[in-house]
């Protein structure tokens, strides 16, 4: 029987990863998380598969404000606040008030997610443009990552980021580029954060991109409760799934599973500033 025959089905929790590891981006507010028990029992599916800590991101007011405040539920709970690209068409001072207010807080970890999204039309380039230069200063302002989402926009983010001036650490969420744009970021100085889309199939540019990424400069995340890795694409997503792509990730590289969810884990500390856990060092 295919794996796949119940779409609807969440995929199995997969065997515990021999490393801890972080899930760099995720939805929860998505995920059908709308309280402190159903945020805990998510973090739970996920620790069992070595998943420990996750940062929940926000793409508009209302989910920047739930972030924030599931972020204090849970201590394995953090977050990222922004306006999405494709929401900016109303960008505006109460947009920026609160987002600024929002970002102060200690378990709000990144400006989170901002960018260019040329797929969808819902805001047309300029208005993204603008709110992706307020949130770079944003950034810069507050000494927190900026977490970005780029959409069929490479040359354009990467023009405004030299133009404004990128902060200390910039993420590219779900990175999307082939291997010439990953080298243009890692020579950046960015951190790439490869979901699971990383482990389609089809995605050859992207995995050739995974494989040269220096193992300080990659992070692995679910966008859940989109991008389910293979062999569960279009399954629902939850970041208990970033132990598939940490495997996924893994076999790419030719190195063990235990390095790759160790650098995972130390470079989100280091990106985001979390609290340090051990390590664990493979046999």
């Amino acid at each position: 029987m295919s794996r796949n025959r119940n779409r609807d089905a969440p995929p199995p929790v997969p065997e515990r990863l021999p490393a801890p590891a972080v899930d760099a981006h995720t939805h929860l507010d998505a995920c059908g998380t709308g309280t402190p028990a159903d945020v805990a029992a998510l973090l739970d599916r996920a620790s069992q598969a070595g998943v420990e800590r996750v940062v929940t991101v926000a793409d508009d007011l209302d989910a920047a404000r739930w972030a924030a405040d599931a972020a204090t539920w849970d201590e394995r709970v953090y977050a990222a606040v922004a306006i999405h690209p494709t929401r900016t068409a109303s960008f505006g001072d109460t947009e920026k008030t609160e987002i600024e207010r929002l970002v102060a807080g200690d378990r709000v970890v990144a400006v989170g997610e901002t960018g260019l999204d040329y797929y969808w039309d819902y805001s047309p380039p300029g208005a993204q443009q603008e709110a992706f230069r307020w949130h770079i200063d944003l950034a810069k302002r507050v000494g927190k990552p900026l977490m970005i989402h780029d959409r069929e926009a490479h040359e354009d983010i990467l023009r405004i980021l030299d133009e404004e001036g990128a902060p200390e650490q910039v993420v590219f969420h779900c990175f999307s580029g082939e291997a010439d744009m990953a080298r243009r970021c890692v020579d950046a100085g960015y951190v790439l954060s490869f979901a699971g889309t990383v482990t389609f199939r089809n995605a050859t540019g992207l995995q050739d991109a995974a494989k040269l990424v220096p193992p300080e400069q990659y992070l692995v995340e679910t966008d859940a409760p989109f991008l389910t890795p293979h062999p569960y694409r279009g399954r629902p997503n939850e970041s208990y799934c970033a132990g598939y792509t940490v495997r996924a990730l893994a076999e790419l590289r030719g190195e063990p599973v235990a390095v790759v969810a160790d650098s995972v884990r130390s470079n989100a500390e280091r990106v985001f500033g979390l609290p340090s856990s051990p390590s664990v060092t493979p046999a």
